[in-house]
């Protein structure tokens, strides 16, 4: 009887420690795009033709210290309900100093892909999810209310996991955080259940990113190029199969010249508990690439922490 009842204090114990020690998704707040231009908070560029428009969030910070106040306040609700916050402005500093961040990744020939603002800081602060935050004043008589939009984004595929919309109610207060805190705090219980339950299905089912695998045109082979009478690019795909977690990926696109593959389910942590990203996970493909009997020179480049890009040929 004693050994039963310490069996099942045992497994109590077990229990409580696994709980005790769940991880928890690690959240970045960013205001939007739209507040950010809004705001005049922007740099604008010629692509090509097309005028762009880039939230400058150092500018958003330097000059509005009602967003320093509404991004505190939402850091102290998110903390109070357990989970791990990252400093936009202190990784903004920490952007600033590795003037490497600010290179265009090329190859030797010219090749290559630009990196926006934000895939910047997601790759620096490797938050699991972004708090993409709206907000906005609005008078009703002598009094003031907050509209405002909350909307978290997997920091890896973009996708929407979470929302919350909603108005506080009117107030004399002039106080902005005050009048958004009180806005957004019957919506949290809620908003943190879906992103703690987004991350919960990562933790099982592996996160989400995108590898395109293309060629340069100087190399001479392509994806129909044949390795013990298989196709490279059947290949690469028996390998997605064997290294995603559940070998659960889609093959959006395959020519003889480029392959893409999207919804491809990657571990969250390797066996040292290191996040890992587009790249960690790309790489063991980059050499399996460049091993026997293929021996393709290739590299390796990133957007953000969500897209990998392998481009066969040269470096």
């Amino acid at each position: 009887m004693k050994r039963k009842i310490l069996l099942v204090i045992t497994i109590i114990l077990l229990h409580i420690q696994v709980f005790s020690q769940a991880k928890k998704p690690r959240i970045m707040i960013v205001p939007s795009d739209a507040w950010c231009i809004t705001k005049g908070y922007y740099t604008s560029f010629d692509d090509q033709g097309t005028k762009k428009q880039i939230p400058d969030y150092k500018k958003a910070f330097q000059n509005d210290l009602d967003l320093k106040l509404v991004i505190s306040k939402i850091n102290g609700i998110m903390a109070e309900k357990g989970f791990p916050l990252i400093s936009l402005e202190q990784t903004l500093k920490s952007l600033e100093s590795n003037s490497a961040e600010d290179a265009i990744l090329t190859s030797k020939t010219g090749g290559g892909i630009t990196e926006s603002p934000i895939d910047k800081l997601r790759k620096t602060a490797k938050a699991d999810i972004i708090m993409d935050l709206s907000y906005r004043v609005n008078e009703s008589g002598p009094k003031k209310y907050v509209s405002f939009i909350l909307a978290g984004l997997d920091a890896y595929s973009n996708k929407e996991i979470a929302t919350a919309t909603g108005n506080g109610a009117p107030s004399f207060s002039v106080d902005v955080p005050i009048l958004l805190e009180e806005a957004v705090l019957n919506h949290m219980d809620n908003f943190s259940n879906s992103l703690q339950k987004h991350f919960d299905d990562l933790f099982e089912n592996g996160r989400e990113i995108s590898i395109y695998v293309k060629k340069f045109d100087t190399w001479s082979g392509d994806l129909e190029k044949e390795y013990n009478g298989e196709e490279l690019g059947t290949l690469i795909e028996n390998w997605m199969k064997a290294n995603t977690v559940k070998g659960r990926f889609s093959t959006a696109d395959a020519t003889e010249n480029q392959m893409h593959f999207d919804q491809v389910r990657i571990p969250l942590y390797d066996a040292s508990g290191n996040a890992i990203d587009a790249r960690a996970f790309t790489r063991n493909l980059q050499k399996f690439l460049s091993a026997a009997p293929f021996s393709i020179v290739n590299k390796l480049m990133t957007k953000g922490l969500g897209q990998a890009v392998i481009v066969l040929g040269e470096k």
